[in-house]
C-alpha cells in the first residue's frame, strides 16, 4: 500500500510519501519546507495571516503530489506548534479552504507513540529488552518507553525543541559560550523534572537534530560524540558550516539547541541514543496500512 504523511511542525513541514508492505516500509518521496511556525508563536502566540497562507501553499502541493503519485491513503498532522497556537482553528480552516486538506493535531503521547512505533520498524536491530525513543522536534520533544513486540508502556511530551531553545537563549551566530550555558541549564532542567522517565536498555532518537548529526557521522550519540559535534557546528558562521557538512543552513543554526537537548535526554535516560531511521512520519505511514501503533 502506498501511503503518505504531511507533517506540520514548529521549524519545518515535510511529507513522506512510503510503500507498506507486511509490516515494512520503503520511502518513496521525500521533502521538506522551513515554514518556521514557530517564529511566530514565540512572538505573537499566534500564526500569522502571512505565514499562515504560506503554509497552507505548502500543505496544498505536498497533497497535490500525493495525488500524483496515486497514494492510497494520506494523513496530514500538526505537533507542538498547532497545540500551543492561539488561532489553530484559523489556520485549520486556511489549510482546509486552499489545500482541502483536514488537519489534525496530535496530542503530544500520541506523536510518541507514533514516533515509538517508526523507529523501532526501522531500525537496523532492535534491542530485545526496554527500548526508549526520543523525538527531538522544533517545539517539544517526546519520549516513548516500551519493546518492539509489547509496544509502549510509557510516553510523555516535554515543553523543549530545538527551535524554542535556540529562540529563548541565542543570538549570536555561531552561540557564544554563555548561550550555550543558558541553553545547557534550561535542558537539563526540563528533564531534571521529570523523575518517572523509565531507565531502559536502550534508546533511540529521531527528528531533526538526530539525522543531521548522523549525516555528520553520528550514528550512535553518546557524551564524547555529541561532545565533538557541538565544537563541529559551532565552529564558525551557520551558512559556513552548513556548506562544509552538506546540510542547511537554519538546520545547523539549530543544531547546538538540539545537540544539548539530545545530551540532555541520553544522561536522563542513562544511555548513549542510536539514531533510527524512520519516526513520526513513519509510523503514521504504518498506522494508515493497518499496522497499527501499540
Amino acid at each position: 500500500m502506498l501511503c503518505a504523511c504531511i507533517d506540520i511542525g514548529s521549524n519545518t513541514t515535510r511529507v513522506l510519501v512510503a510503500e507498506v508492505d507486511g509490516g515494512t516500509i520503503r520511502p518513496v518521496l521525500e521533502r521538506k519546507a522551513y515554514t518556521e511556525l514557530g517564529r511566530d508563536l514565540r512572538a505573537a502566540g499566534a500564526v500569522s495571516d502571512a505565514r499562515m497562507r504560506v503554509l497552507a501553499d505548502v500543505v496544498a502541493d505536498y497533497a497535490a503530489t500525493t495525488v500524483r503519485l496515486g497514494v492510497d491513503r494520506t494523513r496530514t498532522v500538526a505537533t507542538a506548534a498547532m497545540r500551543g497556537a492561539a488561532n489553530r482553528d484559523a489556520v485549520l480552516d486556511c489549510i482546509r479552504e486552499r489545500a482541502g486538506v483536514e488537519l489534525e493535531i496530535l496530542p503530544g503521547e500520541e506523536e510518541a507513540r507514533l514516533a515509538f512505533h517508526g523507529a523501532t520498524r526501522t531500525l537496523p536491530a532492535v534491542p530485545e529488552g526496554s527500548l526508549a525513543v526520543l523525538d527531538v522536534g522544533g517545539g517539544s520533544s517526546e519520549i516513548a518507553v516500551g519493546t518492539a513486540g509489547g509496544g509502549v508502556s510509557w510516553a510523555c511530551s516535554l515543553p523543549i525543541g530545538s527551535s524554542y531553545l535556540a529562540e529563548a537563549h541565542q543570538r549570536c551566530d555561531p552561540p557564544s559560550a554563555d548561550e550555550i550555558a543558558a541553553m545547557r541549564e534550561h535542558a537539563d532542567s526540563v528533564f531534571a523534572a521529570r523523575d518517572d522517565v523509565p531507565r531502559p536498555a536502550a534508546a533511540a532518537a529521531v527528528g531533526g537534530s538526530a539525522t543531521a548529526l548522523c549525516q555528520m557521522g553520528g550514528s550512535v550519540l553518546d557524551g564524547p560524540t555529541l561532545a565533538r559535534a557541538a565544537q563541529m557546528v559551532c565552529d564558525g558562521p551557520a551558512e559556513v558550516v552548513a556548506r562544509r557538512h552538506g546540510l542547511d543552513a537554519e538546520r545547523v543554526r539549530l543544531l547546538p539547541a538540539g545537540i544539548l537537548i539530545l545530551d540532555a535526554a541520553a544522561r536522563r535516560l542513562g544511555c548513549a541514543l542510536q539514531v533510527a531511521r524512520g519516526g513520526l512520519r513513519e509510523g503514521v505511514c504504518l498506522a494508515l496500512a493497518g499496522h497499527a501503533a501499540p
